[in-house]
């Protein structure tokens, strides 16, 4: 075993024994990998070093010299013709050889290798922690800051565009912690709709601060209801609606402006009525609720289920245009919706039948039948009624 300082821990290293905070909170377990959020993780709670398994070095080859043989001449070697050929190409075209196997290696893999994904993958881990510690305290009657909460997640917006931060969110959804990371995914989504929206400062930072306590209330639900991969039966599905009401009870009496409990007890209540947990219509449902609600559904739809993988932005467009865009106060709905499909202008795409192309014109009317240029050079308009049966699967 070896102690290490948490700077000199790297990922996949296996701990040996428990790493624990000062108040007694386990941090890592021992036996288990390191992973970049667990260091993060380690950083945020200012653990100072951890005890590692040793990593058993290989045992040095002994080189043993060649026999010296007398110099001959060295017979002329002929290259396969086939191999030939192969290096003509390649010399030929040496820069659409490079872009072509550049552009084979899926987006998401491009993106998780870069630099910029790892330093926001370990504010990411960061936030989480401090997010975690903040439900705890609010939970056991301590204060938190909510100007610190503010700063960790205007940390996260640093030098990035909004198709940046959309990307690496939609990358984030191995981490552990569901109700953490939804919950700041959700903060983070709700102020860029208040800064689309055009709203003030002080509105802006607070819509973040009811997108990051929106789901308090799910910290009362049972973990095994919480938690459950299959289909929750309709008793526990009663059970998990209460998490709206749990998280205004939470709240309630710690400081937080009212907005901060409606977004709460208010974000899966519908303009149509069909909502949750009074049936509320618009009129009667708070603005910030219905903000962080857009910003709630948005972030359920881009994740990965039990029972489908993440649909990509376009399709959650696609979805709100269906059957969405009554459930939501129109002026709120429309500015998110012609926002990400503006974001994602000019985008590679790949439409179900598996062509490719890219993004040239949103339609206003229909903005998830998007006019496509596709790779063969032809251009087709996704919003024509040819085309009903195609539509964009995922961005590239």
């Amino acid at each position: 075993m070896t102690t290490l300082t948490v700077d000199k821990l790297e990922p996949n290293m296996i701990v040996s024994e428990p790493v624990v905070t000062k108040r007694g909170q386990t941090i890592v377990k021992a036996g288990e990998k390191l992973t970049p959020q667990m260091i993060a993780k380690l950083t945020f709670y200012k653990i100072e070093s951890a005890t590692v398994e040793d990593i058993e070095e290989e045992a040095p080859v002994e080189e043993v010299p060649e026999p010296v043989q007398e110099e001959t001449p060295e017979p002329k070697k002929t290259k396969p013709a086939q191999k030939e050929k192969k290096k003509e190409v390649d010399l030929a075209h040496p820069k659409e050889t490079v872009k072509q196997s550049y552009t084979q290696i899926p987006y998401t893999q491009r993106l998780k290798a870069s630099p910029t994904f790892q330093k926001f993958q370990s504010d990411y881990a960061i936030n989480l922690a401090f997010l975690q510690k903040n439900f705890d305290d609010i939970l056991a009657g301590a204060t938190c800051s909510t100007d610190e909460m503010l700063k960790n997640c205007e940390s996260l917006f640093k030098s990035k565009t909004t198709i940046e931060l959309l990307n690496m969110l939609g990358n984030m959804r191995n981490l552990e912690d569901p109700v953490y990371s939804h919950s700041l995914n959700v903060g983070l989504i709700s102020r860029v709709i208040g800064k689309w929206l055009k709203l003030p400062l002080e509105d802006v930072n607070l819509l973040t601060l009811a997108g990051l306590l929106h789901d308090i209330g799910k910290t009362q639900i049972p973990k095994e209801i919480l938690n459950k991969p299959d289909k929750l039966t309709d008793e526990e599905f009663a059970t998990m609606k209460t998490h709206t009401t749990l998280g205004k009870k939470v709240l309630n009496g710690k400081g937080f402006d009212p907005r901060i409990l409606y977004a709460a007890l208010q974000h899966h209540e519908r303009c149509d009525g069909s909502g949750y947990p009074r049936g509320l219509e618009e009129d009667e449902i708070d603005d910030f609720a219905c903000i962080v609600a857009i910003a709630d559904v948005y972030d359920a739809m881009t994740s990965a289920r039990a029972h489908r993988d993440p649909l990509c932005s376009f399709q959650v467009i696609s979805e709100f245009e269906r059957e969405g865009l009554h459930k939501f106060k129109t002026k709120y709905i429309l500015t998110f919706l012609e926002h990400i499909a503006n974001t994602y202008n000019n985008s590679r795409v790949m439409l179900n039948d598996a062509k490719t192309g890219r993004v040239v014109y949103i339609n206003k009317s229909s903005l998830s039948r998007p006019v496509v240029q596709l790779d063969s050079g032809e251009i087709i308009n996704l919003a024509d009624s040819a085309y009903s049966n195609i539509f964009i699967k995922s961005i590239l």
